[in-house]
């Protein structure tokens, strides 16, 4: 059955990240990058989200150029998968733009709709007070 590990962002840059299992995660099997689909698929009600990436289980990235759901050797020049390659081209491993139960991260953009407020968010000023009793024994 298929798992995911979802990294739903908004355009201000937060993010929220999640784990859909088994029945949960069928809906997004066979779905392929750029495509909008409902959020309510992933437990964000009202609002939509666009698939925009991710990776399979071993790290390689998909990239929305290859068709289907395979993992290909590509000769890239830039783009998802090739980084600083300064003019010249190299042959690498991606997969292709469709979800499939190999995927293990999948990202998502929310084009409608708010991102969930998270449970309960600490302080700054608790998170340095928890911090200021470990920099004392360190003086020591």
């Amino acid at each position: 059955m298929a798992q995911f590990k979802l990294v739903v962002s908004d355009g201000t840059g937060r993010s929220i990240s999640q784990e859909l299992k088994d029945r949960a995660a069928q809906p997004l099997v066979g779905v392929r990058i750029g495509n909008v689909i409902d959020s309510s698929v992933i437990g964000i009600e009202g609002g939509k989200v666009k698939v925009t990436g991710g990776s399979d289980k071993s790290g390689v990235p998909m990239r929305a150029d290859v068709h289907g759901g395979v993992k290909k050797y590509v000769l890239m020049s830039e783009g998802v998968g090739a980084k600083h390659l300064e003019g010249g081209r190299i042959r690498k491993l991606v997969r292709g733009n469709m979800v499939t139960e190999e995927i293990y991260q999948l990202n998502l953009r929310l084009v409608e709709g708010k991102l969930p407020e998270k449970a309960k968010e600490e302080a700054p000023a608790e998170a340095e007070a928890k911090a200021e009793p470990a920099k004392e024994k360190k003086k020591k």
